[in-house]
């Protein structure tokens, strides 16, 4: 089959790679209809995620068609249209049982890396490096789909595939950020960064009832997108002081619940950012570049939520201890629980709450992959998110 994979920094080729097979009895094999580029997929284009190797499939959003399934498949069956969750659980584990898929004991099947790394593992992710399992991504015609009846959701009828794609990974990871920040009615709430993430948590602190919603950002046509679907108020931090802004909307205090959704490779105005991007280079300085977080922790009110839904390595310079013990703030962070959300993601979706589609900025076939990865990590042409279409 065809798959789009990683060869190297910066590069991306489409190569004939074996078809999946049923490798366990809880397995299927999903014949792909859609499958997004996402964010953190920049980190691995890029060289920042460890384990990764010349040839590895990507891609971990997507949707598609049941193909095959095995024995001990009971929710599913050929044929059925589904979404699959990004994250990796077995659904009976501790973390599992709790709701804290993305910690899944058993998801991650090498789990020696992450280890080293952060003292404990995580679940497995589709597609994301060796350290998360080293499992093929969706970028492909065809997908193995580990603990199939705990990960893969079908799809109501009426949800179109371009609607559904997203519930795979940016609606969960955004409505995470603010259920778990914890957004309430008539809260303030900042969220840095309006790619597809940053939208969806716009979205969803909405549907929880804050009264004002307020995203940074620099490009327009995000902002724009932001402001004219999603329905938040916007900043443009190039042109705006973000810290003043954000004090004179909130009363003076601050948003109760700010949100990065940026991630290790923010950028910013400061003359600092150069420094930064080059410690980041050296992979020893420094693995991360936290411009956006420490902004949100000296921006948000004391006794606020910061929640981190941009995704980190390892080691963050210049973070602001001082601003977050001596204001009280409450910080947290975690890849998506998505297993949580997804249902009701899906029925929000049918009622026309949440709408996804227009993120698909640009949908392109699978022989297209370096060019989809082109335009969305380098913003061209307006691009938001490049969906690749297998068929």
């Amino acid at each position: 089959m065809k798959a789009i994979t990683w060869t190297g920094i910066n590069e991306v080729s489409v190569e004939t790679v074996p078809d999946p097979r049923i490798l366990n009895t809880q397995d299927m094999i999903i014949k792909v209809g859609l499958s997004s580029v996402c964010g953190s997929d920049l980190h691995l284009l890029s060289g920042y995620v460890p384990a990764m190797r010349s040839g590895d499939v990507i891609g971990h959003e997507f949707m598609g068609e049941v193909a095959e399934i095995g024995e001990n498949v009971k929710n599913h069956k050929v044929g059925d249209r589904v979404v699959v969750c990004s994250v990796i659980a077995c659904g009976r584990c501790f973390y599992c049982e709790n709701d804290l898929y993305s910690l899944c004991e058993n998801g991650n099947t090498n789990p020696a890396i992450t280890e080293t790394l952060w003292g404990q593992h995580p679940a497995g992710l589709f597609g994301y490096s060796h350290a998360m399992g080293g499992f093929k991504g969706s970028h492909a015609e065809f997908v193995r789909v580990p603990y199939a009846d705990y990960i893969a959701f079908k799809i109501p009828d009426e949800v179109d595939d371009l609607t559904a794609l997203f519930a795979s990974d940016s609606a969960p990871t955004g409505w995470m950020g603010a259920d778990l920040g914890g957004v309430k009615e008539g809260d303030v709430v900042a969220v840095w960064g309006c790619g597809a993430v940053g939208q969806m948590a716009a979205r969803a602190a909405i549907l929880l009832g804050a009264d004002r919603v307020i995203a940074i950002d620099r490009f327009e046509y995000r902002l724009d997108m932001m402001r004219d679907i999603i329905g938040a108020e916007v900043i443009n931090y190039e042109t705006t002081d973000v810290q003043g802004e954000l004090l004179e909307r909130s009363g003076g205090r601050g948003p109760d619940v700010c949100i990065e959704a940026i991630g290790m490779e923010a950028h910013s105005t400061l003359p600092y950012y150069r420094v930064e991007q080059a410690k980041q280079q050296t992979r020893v300085l420094q693995i991360d570049r936290g411009h956006a977080l420490r902004e949100a922790i000296i921006a948000c009110r004391k006794g606020g939520t910061v929640f981190d839904l941009g995704v980190f390595i390892g080691l963050l310079d210049k973070f602001p201890m001082g601003a977050l013990m001596n204001k009280g703030l409450t910080l947290r962070g975690a890849q998506q629980h998505g297993e949580r959300y997804i249902p009701m993601l899906l029925e929000r979706m049918a009622r026309g709450e949440l709408q996804t589609a227009h993120l698909a900025t640009h949908i392109l076939s699978l022989d297209e992959g370096a060019l989809g990865y082109d335009l969305f990590k380098n913003k061209k042409d307006n691009c938001v998110r490049a969906v690749f279409q297998p068929a």
